[in-house]
């Protein structure tokens, strides 16, 4: 478990790698030594709740199991909700309502969302608010993408209200944002600060997640974060004569071995596999203090096995066209549903688009080779951002002077351009499954919450005006709604916090509109058949989420095991899909 001990400790790294249970368990480990200490969730899809079984909000919640804990969690909408009314409240009673509306609807977007959330972030790493008075702020973050980005914004914030001239921006007046102008230079000067902060890369012993490991430490340096450390979790300890426990050791030891150099270098600590998971006090307690050893389990519940992807497969091939959209929380196997499916309808000779709003996603990894018929790409923030100022300069800015179109200009470099022309390219996206099929891999679930969020309040702007906006995004909302068009597919592992959170964005789209096509519950290792006693204590405690999947979530079901040989090529993708 990481050692350091700065005021601020940062866990980020690819979903699914263990963000969470190493925060918490550092969090508590750091009270334990008489520290007061405050957690902090900034990813919208947080289960810091469940991992600490106390219900939290946006303010400092004791954990009273843990003298000296405290948690929280930044919620996005709420704290949009608190920023508008921060902005709107001075004016009531002063302007007349129709203005106050006005007012309302434009700090009612995805940038409102996102300056509040970032607002909150500010205020903690600065030591103001709610971390005032604690000796350590332990941030639990989103996964990597996402992560990034909430950690460029101090410096992107600062520079943008350093340079614009303009006293105006997309959340309007800068009064407003200039006011917070010292609060973001202290943030930034806290996360730049190695005596101050460090940030823990958080891996499990595989290709992928240590490669996002070594690109977001790229990332960090060119923010000018220094102080990492390397958390590897999850190391399957010398294992028996088991096929799938054989298989595993050698994925994980050849991953090492191939560890980038930079990587390698960093203060370093290792985690072994844990086969209940730390999901719970009693499971932190345990890891925390050995002696309380938790029960293992030794045989599984009975439990009706789903099939594999071959029935999801020729139900949507049977549609001619349309989006296919794999969903959930980080980690999962998003990437590989979705590259396996399109393999198989492209070799079935089905023109195909693969393309992901995932960051961190790395398509070409899972591919290998090209495949023919089948066309891959990835929405890139900064390729996208600059086709949409562009767009806006060609359009807005024709009938403009100098001075006005350099105003212009200006006001597009703001952060909040970013999340609004990712969202322009995914709507754009989605208009390509008219003639053809487009499978969208999708960042974690958080982050694509805020993006159906995001397409439901554009939806609205464009009942209200009809304003001057692409026929894409116009039509977005109600293709995602339409049965016929989109499928979705809720992707979870056979744990805990992958089916609650899957079950939490389940909720989430019905809400939308938007009923899930299916649920694949992905590497199990009970459906593996391992004899290996350390996994299969896992598998048997996979049992009741499969049933609960079955019970209470899904109308269609697939099932897949863990893979001895990596589903990485065409060939192993296509074979995937086929089961």
């Amino acid at each position: 478990m990481p050692q350091a001990d700065t005021r601020c400790l940062f866990f980020t790294g690819k979903g699914g790698v263990g963000k969470t249970s190493l925060a918490c368990a550092t969090a508590w480990r750091l009270a334990e030594a008489g520290r007061r200490v405050l957690l902090v969730s900034t990813d919208p899809a947080s289960n810091l709740d469940e991992v600490l079984e106390t219900p939290l909000s946006g303010d400092p919640t004791p954990v009273t199991a843990v003298p000296g804990l405290s948690a929280l969690n930044i919620d996005p909408e709420a704290a949009a909700a608190a920023y508008r009314e921060r902005m709107v409240g001075p004016y009531r009673g002063v302007l007349p309502e129709a203005a106050l509306r006005s007012m309302e609807e434009q700090f009612s977007g995805s940038c409102t969302v996102e300056i509040a959330a970032f607002d909150a972030f500010a205020a903690l790493l600065a030591g103001q608010g709610a971390a005032a008075g604690f000796d350590h702020v332990v941030f639990d973050t989103a996964p990597t993408g996402h992560t990034l980005r909430l950690l460029s914004l101090p410096s992107a914030w600062s520079g943008f209200l350093q340079d614009n001239r303009s006293g105006t921006s997309c959340l309007g007046p800068l009064s407003g944002l200039a006011a917070q102008r010292a609060l973001y230079a202290q943030a930034l000067a806290a996360l730049t600060n190695p005596t101050l902060t460090t940030l823990v890369l958080v891996a499990r012993p595989d290709t992928a997640a240590l490669r996002e490991a070594e690109r977001t430490r790229h990332e960090l340096a060119d923010l000018g974060v220094r102080s990492l450390a390397l958390a590897l979790n999850g190391l399957l300890q010398v294992p028996g004569p088991d096929a799938v426990a054989q298989a595993m050791a050698a994925r994980q030891q050849a991953a090492l071995a191939a560890m980038p150099a930079g990587l390698a270098a960093l203060p370093r600590s290792e985690t072994g596999f844990i086969p209940r998971g730390l999901v719970g006090l009693a499971a932190l307690r345990a890891f925390l203090h050995p002696v309380a050893q938790v029960e293992s389990v030794t045989a599984a519940e009975p439990v009706d096995m789903p099939g594999g992807l071959g029935p999801l497969l020729a139900e949507i091939e049977a549609g001619g066209h349309g989006l296919v959209m794999t969903m959930g929380k980080g980690g999962v196997g998003k990437t590989t549903v979705a590259a396996a499916l399109a393999v198989a309808l492209a070799r079935r000779g089905h023109p195909v688009l693969l393309s992901t709003t995932d960051p961190a996603a790395h398509l070409e990894g899972a591919l290998g080779a090209a495949v023919p018929g089948l066309q891959v790409q990835r929405i890139d923030p900064a390729a996208e951002v600059a086709r949409y100022r562009a767009a806006v300069m060609d359009r807005a800015g024709a009938g403009l002077d100098a001075a006005a179109r350099a105003l212009l200009d200006e006001d597009l470099r703001s952060p909040c351009t970013e999340e609004i022309a990712v969202f322009h390219a995914f709507a754009a996206t989605v208009a390509q499954a008219q003639g053809r099929f487009v499978v969208l891999d999708t960042a974690p679930t958080g982050h694509t919450i805020l993006l159906m969020d995001a397409a439901e309040a554009y939806h609205r702007e464009v009942l209200r005006n009809q304003g001057e906006l692409p026929e894409a995004v116009r039509q977005l909302l109600p293709r995602l709604r339409d049965p016929a068009y989109t499928r979705v597919l809720i992707v979870t592992l056979p744990e805990a916090t992958p089916v609650h959170e899957a079950e939490h964005l389940q909720h989430e789209l019905r809400r939308a509109g938007i009923e899930p096509f299916a649920w694949v519950i992905n590497q199990s290792l009970l459906a593996s058949g391992t004899a290996d006693a350390v996994l299969a204590d896992r598998a048997a405690r996979e049992a009741p989420f499969i049933a609960q999947v079955l019970q209470r979530a899904a109308r269609r079901t697939a099932l897949l095991p863990w893979q001895c040989e990596a589903p990485v090529g065409a060939d192993a993708l296509a074979a995937l899909a086929a089961r």
